[in-house]
């Protein structure tokens, strides 16, 4: 089996990971021992790496020494902007004495944006700043990964560091399956020449894992073009062993209650425009949705007796729970939702108790 060998600009995002989650850098550093023994960064330069993060340097590449060039303080660089935020790269440039792409670097990490030919602030919040400069959630996805984390763990620590920049949970474990088989190329592959080819084993084992998965997840994971994953369901073959998927295939069905947000005229539109076929549903009635007779319900068990003295201490607890559950837990209750049905038929769309 592969051993992945981390090179000097990996290990220093897995740094920058670690500072904008304002761990210190001796913490950074000690995690590396851990995770990769002699491999890992010293401390003086993980310091010395955290220092550039300080001062909003998030460029994780060696920056190229020729001669002596000349340096400027980002100070000097808001000074001018301060007397004239109209400038161009290149008047910027001619006053510092260096060139436009040192400019346009420095600029990106004080988090600069040009608009209407004026230098403002990008609005970002302080933890997502970084990420302007340098996306490297495919870094800390490996790093979980080797250090035994689960693609679901992986995934909620990636939400909680960078909200709506994390991947997906799919893709999170697209990549950690990269992983397992010792791929550890974290660039997205560039497809030339022929279209790439999957087995049916490959479809059938990704349903396996999660039958809920749509089209264009499927297609994303194998690396092939939606169409490619229809047709496959659509053969003779897998529509034997997969009847149910192949009928529906890239058919989204919503099951949500009849509360008012979810039947007011603008959702109701909304969801006509997504073409998506919304199931009708008793008012009120308890034991239709997978969250009501099976999430919730094991939810409460654990929630017996238990006082909470903050929205964040309650948040963090309901976080742990969904991470202790595996995946079978949640599956289990979608597949006991065709027996639920049962009662909203017999019952001819009625409200039930």
């Amino acid at each position: 089996m592969s051993i992945f060998v981390p090179n000097k600009v990996y290990l220093r995002g897995i740094l920058l990971h670690y500072f904008i989650q304002k761990k210190s850098a001796a913490e950074a550093h000690r995690i590396l021992v851990q995770t990769y023994g002699d491999n890992a960064l010293s401390d003086t330069t993980c310091t010395d790496w955290f220092r550039r993060f300080k001062n909003n340097d998030f460029e994780l590449e060696d920056k190229e020494r020729s001669g002596a060039p000349k340096k400027f303080q980002d100070k000097e660089l808001e000074q001018l902007l301060d007397e004239d935020p109209s400038q161009t790269l290149s008047e910027l440039g001619k006053i510092l004495q260096v060139d436009e792409s040192t400019v346009s670097k420095r600029l990106k990490g004080l988090g600069m944006i040009q608009k209407q030919g004026h230098w403002v602030p990008y609005e970002l919040h302080p933890e997502k700043r970084p990420l302007y400069a340098q996306r490297h959630d495919k870094v800390i996805l490996l790093h979980d990964k080797t250090s035994k984390k689960s693609a679901a763990e992986a995934h909620r620590i990636l939400v909680q560091t960078y909200g709506d920049n994390a991947l997906s949970d799919t893709t999170c474990r697209d990549w950690f399956r990269r992983f397992k088989n010792n791929d550890f190329q974290l660039e997205d592959k560039e497809r030339s020449g022929a279209p790439k080819k999957f087995q049916d084993k490959e479809l059938e084992q990704l349903l396996d894992e999660d039958p809920s998965q749509t089209l264009p997840e499927l297609g994303k994971i194998l690396q092939v073009d939606k169409s490619a994953v229809s047709k496959r369901l659509k053969g003779r073959a897998l529509k034997e062993k997969r009847p149910l998927y192949a009928q529906r295939h890239d058919k989204v069905i919503l099951l949500h209650d009849n509360d008012r947000p979810h039947v007011a005229k603008p959702v109701k539109t909304y969801l006509e425009t997504l073409k998506w076929e919304v199931l009708p549903h008793p008012p009120y009635s308890p034991d239709i949705a997978p969250s009501n007779f099976h999430l919730f319900r094991s939810m409460a068990h654990g929630l017996a007796d238990r006082r909470f003295h903050s929205y964040e201490e309650a948040q963090k607890w309901i976080d742990s729970w969904i991470a202790s559950k595996d995946m079978s837990f949640f599956r289990r209750g979608i597949h006991v939702l065709p027996e639920r049905w049962e009662k909203v038929v017999s019952s001819d769309g009625q409200y039930f108790k």
